[in-house]
């Protein structure tokens, strides 16, 4: 588990803002879950997603997020991940590669979602990409509650990896306007 509380350039929950938040959102709290919870709701209801809101600013690092107050999908999951981190919570990431009509007709592209690790439960998918009309993210475990449920031609890719895909991490720090990410959103095969 050492590898999914691991401090990193994207995940730099280090970060002075980053680890006060986490702190702070975690004082109240008794259990893991607990503190999943408020850490997963702060991030899903106080942090823009950029496609929503067409902001103009591509944010990938976790101390970018929260300082610009926006990121799309995945980096939403790598401010959460700081979160969940500094508190001790074993966090990694998974993806589903999703119809992205809703930008651009005929495309897929990658949909960035968090894997938590709860003792109680074991390894828990959450999207905190942000909820508005037909979209409604919920944290109860054991049941899952995404964004979006799998249509023809979608599905899950399984793996938690304990770093965000490379082709991600390329997107978000190459492409950083609103109309820039449209047109190159990541994507696997």
């Amino acid at each position: 588990m050492k590898k999914y509380l691991e401090a990193t350039e994207i995940i730099d929950y280090n970060n002075k803002e980053v680890h006060t938040l986490a702190m702070s959102l975690s004082a109240d709290c008794k259990t893991d879950a607990q503190i999943a919870k408020k850490c997963y709701e702060y991030v899903r209801d106080n942090i823009n997603h950029s496609g929503d809101y067409k902001d103009n600013i591509t944010t990938y690092k976790a101390s970018d997020v929260l300082k610009y107050k926006t990121g799309w999908c995945y980096a939403k999951s790598h401010l959460l991940a700081g979160l969940l981190r500094a508190n001790g919570i074993p966090t990694g990431f998974t993806y589903q590669r999703l119809s992205c009509s809703e930008y651009k007709r005929d495309i897929y592209c990658l949909h960035g979602l968090n894997s938590i690790y709860l003792k109680e439960f074991g390894w828990y998918r959450v999207d905190a990409r942000g909820n508005k009309e037909d979209v409604d993210a919920q944290f109860n475990p054991p049941f899952e509650q995404l964004a979006f449920e799998l249509g023809e031609n979608e599905f899950d890719l399984s793996e938690v990896l304990s770093e965000p895909l490379d082709v991600v991490v390329l997107a978000l720090k190459k492409y950083k306007s609103y109309g820039e990410m449209i047109e190159n959103f990541p994507d696997v095969v």
